[in-house]
């Protein structure tokens, strides 16, 4: 059964990983994970950029409404954007109400806590949007914070996303992704927090762990410092294709089981 959102408070750790299409979707709810992400990550591991930059509303939606299709009994967000909601309340609004109305999705995901996302924040959750955030490495905008790289490692920083997670949960985020901090900064952040926080590189002490599906499953060589490679299907999907390849050029396939028949007095009528 989907999980609500007063029920995401609880002593057993969070399960939440992201998917992008219908067959992902299903494997993931099929394992039993609490909260699927839609994550704008789809940018990097599906659609080939350098960046999650370029990936726009409509690609976010036409995969939402996918994995909502695979998993329509999971407890599922979708990440608004880069754009979507730094323009103004308006466009924040209306990409939020366009995410939830066309795809199903029951939650939106948003990076930073900047007064303008904060605002963004308190606007969505007032009406009756609710809202993760989104503090520590934000990748949307990981330029400006030179580079994909640990945040809060000096007193500065760390007092920074300190105050950032205290903000999001007082605009109203029924919950916080802790990105690439380091573990003992998380869990002074998990002790001040009431809203549950899911690490990704952020240790052993946040509620839940959220990673990205192709890292798990090892579809190609990603992320590894901070996740675990728990299969290694790329490899093996190389491997079947090879061998594909090969019997298609040796015409060791197909072979009769692979094939239709015909009667011959019907071939015949043919000639």
């Amino acid at each position: 059964m989907k999980l609500t959102l007063p029920e995401l408070r609880r002593d057993t750790p969070l399960v939440m990983v992201t998917a992008y299409d219908y067959p992902s979707a299903q494997q993931a709810e099929r394992a039993g994970m609490d909260l699927i992400l839609v994550g704008d990550s789809l940018g990097n591991v599906v659609l080939g950029y350098d960046s999650t930059a370029p990936v726009t509303l409509s690609d976010v939606i036409h995969h939402t409404r996918a994995v909502r299709r695979g998993a329509p009994e999971t407890f599922l967000i979708a990440d608004l954007p880069f754009g979507t909601y730094h323009t103004g309340l308006h466009d924040a609004m209306r990409a939020a109400i366009k995410i939830l109305q066309e795809t199903g999705a029951d939650a939106v995901k948003l990076e930073g806590a900047s007064p303008e996302v904060l605002e963004v924040i308190r606007v969505l959750t007032r009406n009756g949007i609710p809202v993760m955030a989104h503090v520590g490495l934000t990748p949307q905008t990981e330029v400006s914070l030179g580079g994909r790289k640990v945040q809060g490692r000096d007193e500065v920083g760390a007092q920074r996303i300190v105050q950032a997670a205290l903000d999001v949960e007082a605009a109203g985020a029924f919950a916080v992704v802790l990105e690439v901090i380091p573990a003992r900064l998380a869990r002074l952040i998990t002790e001040k927090l009431d809203i549950p926080t899911i690490g990704i590189g952020a240790g052993p002490y946040c509620d839940g762990q959220v990673l990205v599906y192709h890292d798990v499953l090892g579809v190609y060589d990603g992320e590894k410092k901070i996740a675990k490679r728990y299969a290694e299907l790329g490899r093996l999907a190389t491997q079947a294709l090879s061998e594909y390849a090969d019997e298609v050029r040796t015409k060791a396939f197909p072979t009769r089981e692979n094939s239709f028949i015909i009667k011959d007095e019907v071939l015949d009528k043919l000639y």
